[in-house]
């Protein structure tokens, strides 16, 4: 596996960046986040490297951090999320936004990155709250003010009607926390079918 690279910038056409190597020229994609940071052609620059190898190529990505390198990974852990959808979330939102739009469980913010729609955006939400440091179970470390209107769109997620959702949720105590209500939710749910 390369895992960092160090050479002479040669070219800047986004999202590709091209780095010679002691001769050797290495084509990289880069999220903007990475490409705002580099310095003109012509300057030595380091990038941090993820090699993906598919069937028909091997495509290596470059990144000014690790954490950025990091972070790719665990986007490419999620189902459904490639090497393209990967490298678009990181060049709408730097790392600390993405782990605050984690924290908050903020969709809308996802959906404004093109390429991205509702589903992704909900299934990286759901998927990496419980991989990201700092976003461990947020929405557990406290009561959520918003609990019962989280909880509503996970019981409408699973398929349950709207109907079904509010009369689950309407007898349970207020001072859940999402998870909580959900499960008790679900419970109250199973018990009436």
């Amino acid at each position: 596996m390369i895992g960092r690279l160090t050479g002479i910038l040669l070219e800047k056409q986004p999202p590709m960046v091209a780095l010679e190597v002691q001769g050797v020229a290495y084509e990289l994609d880069v999220p903007m986040s990475t490409l705002y940071q580099l310095p003109a052609t012509g300057n030595r620059t380091t990038l941090f490297t993820h090699l993906v190898v598919r069937e028909d190529a091997h495509l290596l990505f470059g990144f000014a951090t690790d954490e950025e390198r990091q972070l790719f990974r665990q986007l490419l852990r999620v189902s459904g999320v490639g090497a393209r959808t990967a490298l678009a979330v990181l060049s709408g939102l730097s790392v600390p936004e993405l782990h605050q739009t984690v924290a908050a469980q903020d969709t809308s913010r996802l959906t404004r990155i093109p390429g991205i729609g509702k589903k992704t955006a909900e299934r990286l939400m759901l998927e990496l709250r419980d991989r990201l440091p700092g976003t461990m179970h947020s929405e557990d470390a406290a009561v959520a003010p918003n609990a019962r209107g989280d909880a509503l769109r996970a019981l409408l997620a699973l398929g349950y009607s709207e109907k079904e959702a509010n009369a689950a949720l309407s007898k349970l105590p207020t001072e859940l926390t999402v998870s909580e209500a959900i499960r008790h939710a679900l419970k109250q749910l199973s018990k009436s079918s």
